[in-house]
């Protein structure tokens, strides 16, 4: 079993005791080490509190299963913005919203898509491309999924409230 598909398997029960749904993992080298990135969340969102629990936690358990070989940074956090689509549970919660989309080979002599998601089914999703027709990626195509969060001018005319 690869180190990513252990360290999930290690994680996601302590996740669900909790309520909270693990949006992705990362793993790869960088520096002189190896990063360990969790991105996290639950309806309504996760707060500091919560993200610092769960990062003690998650560090206590990789350090006595020790899934990952030698030295690592573990970051937890929450997806953000434009957060990561990555299972097609993911997909289906923002239908009818932009999404971009990274295919692993080119497709017409590109790789980078950017539209509304249309429709998701259990082998992929239709894409309505800015400019374009609509297009069908299948999972297994998908490099990288992003939400794109659009924002209006309203959230630019926002200042802060002074204290």
């Amino acid at each position: 079993m690869e180190i990513r598909s252990k360290v999930i398997a290690l994680v996601e029960p302590v996740l669900a005791e909790q309520g909270l749904e693990l949006i992705d993992l990362e793993h790869r080298a960088e520096g002189h080490g190896q990063v360990v990135r969790f991105l996290v969340d639950r309806e309504g969102g996760v707060d500091l509190d919560t993200l610092s629990r769960l990062s003690r936690e998650l560090s206590v358990l990789l350090d006595v299963e020790e899934p990952l070989p030698g030295t690592y940074t573990l970051e937890v956090s929450s997806p953000g913005i434009h957060r990561p689509l990555r299972k097609p549970e993911h997909f289906v919660r923002y239908i009818g919203k932009r999404v971009r989309i990274r295919s692993h080979a080119p497709i017409n002599g590109q790789r980078n898509f950017c539209g509304t998601l249309a429709t998701v089914t259990a082998g992929g999703v239709t894409l309505r491309l800015d400019g374009g027709p609509e297009s069908y990626f299948e999972f297994s195509t998908i490099e990288k999924a992003n939400y794109e969060h659009e924002f209006s001018a309203a959230d630019f005319g926002k200042r802060a409230v002074p204290r």
